[in-house]
């Protein structure tokens, strides 16, 4: 699978544009959402001018199965993926090119999202090695003494983040997510359903020898009843290594966005506009990784 056309951006029309995320330009078609994953790739909060032609189309790919192979768990919001069967169900006069939508739509039903992010960590990584090295804690989980970065802890632990369309996710604790959600039992099910679901993907991803660190899960109401809304265990909302080459002490081989980060880490960029543009090589590395876990997973 090598390079193919890049869609940084999507205009329908016929359909109202609901919002615009980092990645996914949404559409509103009354109690269902048409979805569209496009190239675009975020890292530390910014948008970086060079998207990853394909992407959008394994984000989608990955999300659908996943979606579909957890349904028993947690129901969903996903309808379909389908483009044929997803056409039939817009508004008469809309018209998706299929060489700009195929493998990257999805029809979902609507809910009322949840304004937080739901991350399960079973592994010491990321901002959490961050937080744990400067106060041994994670958003309020307090951890061994002396562990090494990439270690695995004692057992997954939730670290919820508020959620933020643009600008910075900030990890926050159980209690504080009580207030954000509602209440201690509302909480309590995100918790849950969140751990049900990271079991769940780790044990599948194990046997196929990649290694699920962290992930996160988003949520929303539909009649009253959570369900799993936006993506699931894609490369782009989890960290997942190769667990043939996996030590703790060291930095995994990852099949995630940890490339990107790792690069712009290297060249010392401060985080704020402007936002360096990637070489080539490490679009084509990200892209690479992408495909190979779209393989590995769903194979």
């Amino acid at each position: 699978m090598g390079m193919t056309a890049e869609l940084t951006k999507t205009d329908i029309p016929g359909l109202t544009l609901l919002r615009r995320g980092k990645v996914r330009d949404v559409y509103d078609l009354g109690d269902k959402l048409l979805i569209v994953s496009t190239d675009r790739l975020s890292a530390f909060d910014h948008i970086l001018p060079n998207p990853i032609p394909g992407k959008g189309k394994i984000l989608t790919q990955v999300s659908a199965w996943w979606f579909k192979k957890t349904a028993h768990l947690v129901p969903n919001h996903l309808i379909s993926a389908d483009l044929p069967a997803i056409q039939k169900s817009l508004p008469s006069g809309v018209k998706l090119n299929p060489e700009a939508f195929d493998g990257r739509t999805m029809l979902c039903w609507k809910a009322k999202r949840i304004d937080a992010e739901c991350v399960v960590r079973g592994y010491l990584a990321g901002s959490g090695w961050k937080e744990y090295q400067a106060s041994a804690t994670i958003c309020g989980h307090r951890l061994p003494p002396n562990l090494l970065e990439s270690s695995p802890l004692p057992a997954p632990i939730f670290t919820p983040a508020t959620k933020a369309d643009e600008g910075h996710d900030e990890n926050i604790t159980i209690k504080q997510l009580s207030h954000v959600v509602g209440g201690d039992s509302v909480a309590a099910e995100l918790q849950q359903l969140s751990a049900k679901l990271y079991t769940f993907a780790a044990e599948l991803l194990k046997e196929k020898q990649l290694i699920l660190a962290d992930t996160k899960f988003e949520f929303g109401y539909r009649d009253k009843q959570l369900i799993v809304i936006d993506e699931m265990l894609t490369p782009d909302s989890s960290r997942v290594w190769d667990a043939k080459s996996y030590k703790p002490g060291t930095t995994p081989a990852s099949f995630d966005k940890q490339f990107v980060r790792d690069y712009l880490e290297r060249i010392k960029w401060n985080k704020q506009p402007p936002v360096p543009s990637l070489p080539p090589e490490v679009v084509e590395g990200t892209l690479r990784r992408y495909q190979e876990f779209l393989r590995t997973v769903t194979s």
